[in-house]
């Protein structure tokens, strides 16, 4: 009784995630429900990623601790300032000889 339930739980933890990660595909890329559409491709606002690769990582970290590494590695990364010094583009400069200081926004790489 004790296996019985150990694989249900099991199958479960596989199959669960599976099946809700083919329904995100399809709602997706069908666009059908467009408001469902919407909230699955949906960005969280912290981690840039897509609200359900987040609980995908959360369960993956679970059950892999390297996984768990490997997220707070990447917040890590996202807090720690980028340094012209480092090989970082430069984003801002100041010429005190011409007069002029050049600010660039963050955003997407073009």
């Amino acid at each position: 009784m004790l296996m019985l339930s150990s694989l249900l739980v099991m199958a479960v933890l596989v199959m669960v995630p599976f099946m809700l990660a083919s329904a995100r595909y399809a709602v997706i890329r069908t666009g059908h429900p467009a408001w469902l559409g919407r909230v699955l491709a949906g960005r969280t606002p912290r981690e840039g990623l897509g609200v359900g690769a987040s609980v995908a990582d959360e369960l993956h970290a679970f059950l892999n601790s390297a996984k768990r590494v490997q997220i707070e590695h990447r917040v890590e990364e996202q807090v720690l300032k980028d340094d012209t010094l480092d090989g970082a583009p430069p984003r801002m400069g100041v010429d005190l000889d011409a007069g002029t200081a050049v600010i660039r926004a963050e955003g997407p790489a073009a």
